[in-house]
């Protein structure tokens, strides 16, 4: 089915190392007309900050923001909002990249963009590394061999949940700390988890921190963070 107006490109630039960008999202992001992406309110924006070496500097770029943790009635209306500025240019004929941090479909915010605009634009969605795959590696532990059990885990979960699924996996990731790091921190100790726990933030960046656990200050935990349980297997 063919849609009319520009085209739609939900383009991941993985967790943050400039280099771990495929070559299709680079060529995208270099020829694309409109350059989309969101940051928090009064805040730089990562996924441009990734990319910015390699912007020609002659694109249209549009800022746009979708707060995190809203009810799903007001979340809808403001979704619906920040998504015009995007459409303004895609009903001229334009084609949109929209930066997305690490993985476009992996708990990202291009979801909303991709459900509000993908049924009247051609739309194309370019897979990035996820944090997911680079925490691990920056932390130098295999994560997970022949038939283990994977779980990622919110960290935003019920205790009781993440407890239940904690117990009946062979390797975790715990994302989306933030202030739930104490609620998780203190769990692990109680499943005796936490020596084989392992916590990164800002993985692949400049700014990247690995910490013992019960060393992590849990006012300061920034939303780029993760808890890695590796297997226990070893080969």
């Amino acid at each position: 089915m063919n849609h009319s107006g520009g085209r739609l490109y939900g383009i991941g630039v993985g967790p943050g190392d400039p280099e771990l960008l495929t070559l299709k999202a680079l060529r995208l992001i270099r020829s694309a007309p409109v350059l989309a992406y969101q940051s928090a309110t009064d805040k730089e924006s990562i996924a441009r900050k990734i990319v910015s070496q390699y912007l020609p500097g002659d694109q249209i770029e549009v800022l746009y923001h979708l707060p995190r943790a809203l009810e799903p009635e007001k979340a809808t209306s403001v979704y619906n909002k920040e998504t015009e500025a995007i459409e303004v240019h895609l009903a001229a004929g334009r084609d949109v990249v929209v930066l997305c941090e690490g993985d476009p479909f992996f708990y990202g915010s291009f979801m909303y963009l991709f459900t509000r605009l993908s049924h009247q634009y051609d739309t194309e969605v370019v897979p990035g590394v996820s944090s997911l795959m680079a925490c691990p590696v920056a932390l130098g532990i295999p994560f997970t061999y022949y038939n283990d059990i994977l779980t990622v885990l919110p960290a935003t979960l019920p205790k009781e949940v993440l407890a239940s699924k904690l117990l009946s996996t062979d390797a975790a990731a715990i994302m989306k700390i933030g202030r739930h790091f104490s609620k998780v921190r203190d769990l692990l100790h109680e499943l005796g988890l936490i020596d084989r726990a392992k916590y990164i933030e800002r993985a692949t960046t400049t700014q990247q921190r690995i910490l013992a656990l019960d060393e992590v200050d849990p006012d300061a935990v920034p939303y780029f963070s993760m808890i890695i349980i590796p297997t226990q297997q070893r080969l």
